[in-house]
């Protein structure tokens, strides 16, 4: 590990804060400067899928998300990403923000489309959605069991993938969350 990431992380995971078996990692891809980040043995076996996730161990991501360092934000929102399924994750995710160079960072190394088992969600017009993604109702849409109406024109930001239906996405309408349907929506550039 170089001095300035020992310095930066006083000999401990930048993620979880342990002192045991800390080395570098290079948050991915490298085309992105200052991308080295001080983790321990345990966060770089569930990033890198040695092992099976233990989604109770990531409650540190909600202290960690806040970090002023880029790398450590990226890995922040994509292991909230991987586990949004939890409230807590999803909560933290919604909460989290990315500017656009660091959000198109942490998306770069997370691209749906590159993983051959992954379900891709696509808009109405063949763009790939991905969590965070703000989306226009291209159709007014009646809420089941609402009284309200999701109107033709209608923004939703940081819409989430509901994970095993490509065609289904989640966000919230006048502040309720809803499911909506991947093909009534464009993805917003």
């Amino acid at each position: 590990m170089n001095a300035k990431l020992n310095e930066r992380s006083g000999g401990k995971c930048e993620l979880c804060g342990s002192a045991a078996d800390i080395a570098t990692y290079h948050v991915l891809p490298d085309r992105y400067s200052d991308n080295e980040v001080a983790i321990c043995q345990s966060c770089r076996m569930q990033i890198d899928n040695d092992t099976p996730m233990v989604d109770h161990y990531w409650h540190f991501l909600s202290e960690t998300m806040w970090s002023e360092v880029p790398a450590i934000q990226v890995l922040a929102w994509r292991m909230l990403n991987r586990l949004r399924g939890e409230s807590w994750a999803a909560d933290n995710l919604d909460m989290l923000y990315l500017d656009d160079e660091t959000l198109a960072w942490a998306k770069d190394g997370e691209d749906p489309a590159d993983r051959p088992d992954a379900v891709v969600h696509k808009d109405n017009y063949g763009n790939v959605l991905q969590n965070g993604d703000s989306v226009v109702i291209t159709k007014t849409l009646d809420v089941k069991g609402s009284a309200i109406s999701a109107k033709l024109g209608t923004v939703v930001k940081n819409i989430r993938l509901v994970e095993d239906n490509p065609e289904q996405v989640e966000g919230r309408v006048e502040g309720q969350l809803i499911v909506i349907l991947t093909k009534y929506l464009k993805r917003q550039n």
